[in-house]
């Protein structure tokens, strides 16, 4: 069997650890906080408390996907070692990054004959995006071949559900996703946002929901009507959060309470930069398997 490796993009956030602990490598977007470019490092070159912090107090941010020539360099290093490439991109309906990968994996494919170099788009984001990765690395693994394992992520990606709420309109009024009236009005009514990911992988706006508590309920609500089983749910429960921990931890809670044959606790991790930095803090995310994503 060809030895191949297994990649994605920082933007699958999951810790440093977690990704070495599966043998997942990954190539880093970038984001400026006050002027400054950073590489989208999973928390390494500013910790995740200071960069919530630094949004909040005002520091304007803003990202920029991996180029063309980044993820030839990235991919040329692999392939000159001999190993052929499966790598998932954030999802395109929100990056332009699975364009790009794609443009330099058949420039590369010319120098490279013998290899393979599989490129995937996730059309999935943040952990439900890693929720994936550890679902591949698990097969790969395994002994799955890169052939098999490229059909199965394929098959398998619309089946990782992604469902989002903010408890702070402040950053969706900044950038435009919702007016300056509604972001006001929607503020003094305790009004917080359900989101989901289309088939497409685009973020849907779902639901307005009035008070955290019941939107807490709700998103549970939708695992509960989404996850292969129902309430007999055995699959992992990933979660991500931009500085709005003690409600992650709610909403984990409820999970462990609701969903008893759980594959483990639920784990909890931070909202990297690139993703936060559009959703700023207050947000946090649910993933699970589930049935296939609609539109």
């Amino acid at each position: 069997m060809d030895k191949y490796i297994l990649s994605c993009c920082s933007t699958a956030d999951l810790s440093k650890e977690h990704f070495e602990k599966i043998d997942v490598h990954y190539v880093c977007f970038h984001y400026t906080l006050g002027g400054k470019e950073y590489p989208d490092d999973l928390g390494q070159s500013i910790p995740f408390p200071e960069f919530y912090r630094r949004m909040a107090s005002g520091e304007p941010t803003a990202t920029s996907q991996v180029n063309v020539q980044e993820y030839m360099d990235y991919f040329e290093g692999f392939l000159k070692d001999g190993f052929d490439i499966l790598h998932v991109c954030l999802s395109s309906g929100i990056s332009g990054s699975y364009n790009s990968a794609c443009i330099a994996s058949e420039q590369l494919r010319e120098d490279y004959p013998d290899r393979k170099i599989y490129v995937l788009d996730s059309l999935g984001a943040s952990s439900g995006y890693g929720l994936l990765m550890d679902e591949l690395a698990e097969k790969k693994a395994g002994g799955m071949d890169i052939d098999s394992l490229f059909s199965l992520a394929e098959k398998k990606r619309l089946n990782v559900h992604h469902w989002f709420f903010s408890t702070d309109l402040t950053f969706y009024i900044r950038g435009g996703r919702i007016s300056k009236t509604s972001g006001m009005i929607g503020t003094l009514l305790n009004i917080c946002p359900l989101l989901n990911m289309d088939n497409l992988g685009r973020l849907v706006p779902r639901y307005k929901i009035r008070t955290k508590k019941k939107v807490i309920r709700t998103i549970v609500d939708k695992m509960e009507e989404h996850a292969e089983g129902g309430r007999e749910y055995s699959g992992k429960c990933y979660i991500s959060q931009s500085a709005c921990i003690d409600d992650a931890r709610e909403v984990a809670r409820l999970v462990e309470e609701r969903f008893p044959k759980l594959n483990g606790r639920v784990e909890i991790n931070d909202i990297g930069t690139t993703i936060g930095s559009h959703t700023g803090p207050g947000t946090v995310a649910l993933f699970f398997w589930g049935d296939e994503r609609k539109d």
